[in-house]
């Protein structure tokens, strides 16, 4: 066969054979199909009940679209994909007949679709139940984290503020342990102090109690030695004055038997008196007595004039006075005065 017979033969088949018209005729018819179906969903279909009264069968369809719909309509066209055009074929020269010519794409407003005789079903709403019971596991689940996230902050909280306690009950507790000791300290410390001073204090009372002992014994050795020094003067006076012969008219009244009678009182009231720390040997006081013959004593005054001696020492020798009744009597009649001056001389016994 020749070319000339190949390309006549080819020439003469239908231009919807070819691939490229199918592709855009396939794209044209799916492109009008989605326009109606958009379409149709806006339509609103409405029966005449008096023509269905009369036995005539009447389809009513109104286009009801906003202006938003109508924006959305051309954006879903505008968007779709440009159909393709066919690739021109090369023919030779000598081949006069004309390319065949694309078919007019299909407007969908102007597309001539079947009136439509029943009446589409009504899309039904759809069920929001499940969404909102989804909706609602979602937010208890979340309302559930959160509670156990806050649950988690309140413990993490609650131990700190815990351990926080423990640790202020222990401190406390070691400050009440360092307190005690060192109050068991002072006390222990207090006590030692207080025995040492008792062990002190008896001591101080020991040596004071000897120092007396020994001052007592002192004091009675030396008042021992006055006595007896006393006595051997008395005996020399009454000896020298026994030699002297009393002068005429003298009514018996010897001196020498005055100094005797003076020598015998001091050594009686010398062996009761003990003498005070605030009394210096060798410090004289005078004495006032009122006495019965006898020697009973009826009263003792100091004459505060001519004693030397403190309230003490004055009280302590009114005191050995009255011990010491009733004073010597016998062998010192005849010098006897109901009141006589006594000049007492503190000395040790």
């Amino acid at each position: 066969m020749s070319a000339q017979a190949f390309h006549h033969g080819h020439d003469e088949r239908d231009p919807r054979d070819r691939p490229g018209v199918a592709v855009m005729l396939a794209l044209g018819v799916h492109l009008g199909l989605i326009a109606l179906i958009v379409l149709s969903s806006w339509l609103k279909w409405n029966t005449d009940s008096s023509a269905a009264a009369a036995g005539a069968q009447t389809v009513e369809a109104s286009l009801v679209m906003s202006a938003a719909d109508i924006r959305a309509a051309e954006k879903t066209l505008r968007n779709a994909p440009p159909v393709p055009r066919p690739k021109p074929i090369d023919e030779p020269a000598q081949d006069t007949a004309p390319p065949p010519q694309p078919l007019p794409e299909p407007n969908p407003q102007t597309a001539q679709a079947p009136q439509q005789k029943v009446a589409q079903e009504r899309v039904p709403d759809p069920d929001t139940k499940e969404q909102d019971e989804a909706s609602k596991l979602a937010i208890s689940q979340e309302k559930a984290q959160q509670e156990q996230e806050a649950k988690h902050r309140q413990e993490q909280i609650d131990l700190t503020e815990q351990i926080r306690k423990q640790d202020e009950a222990q401190q406390k507790q070691r400050l009440a342990q360092q307190q005690l000791q060192d109050q068991q300290k002072q006390q222990a410390q207090a006590a030692a102090d207080a025995d040492k001073q008792k062990k002190l204090d008896e001591i101080r009372k020991q040596r004071e109690a000897l120092e007396k002992q020994v001052a007592l014994a002192q004091q009675k050795q030396q008042q021992i030695a006055d006595a007896q020094k006393r006595v051997a003067v008395a005996a020399n006076a009454a000896q020298s004055g026994a030699q002297d012969s009393s002068p005429a008219g003298s009514n018996g009244n010897d001196d020498g038997l005055r100094a005797k009678y003076a020598a015998a009182i001091q050594a009686a009231v010398l062996r009761q008196w003990v003498r005070p720390d605030t009394v210096a040997v060798g410090t004289k006081c005078s004495l006032v007595i009122r006495q019965l013959p006898g020697g009973e004593v009826m009263d003792v005054q100091v004459d505060t004039g001519n004693c030397a001696m403190s309230a003490e020492g004055q009280e302590s020798v009114k005191r050995a006075v009255l011990k010491a009744r009733p004073l010597p009597y016998h062998g010192f009649e005849s010098v006897f005065a109901r009141s006589i001056t006594f000049n007492f001389q503190a000395q040790n016994r």
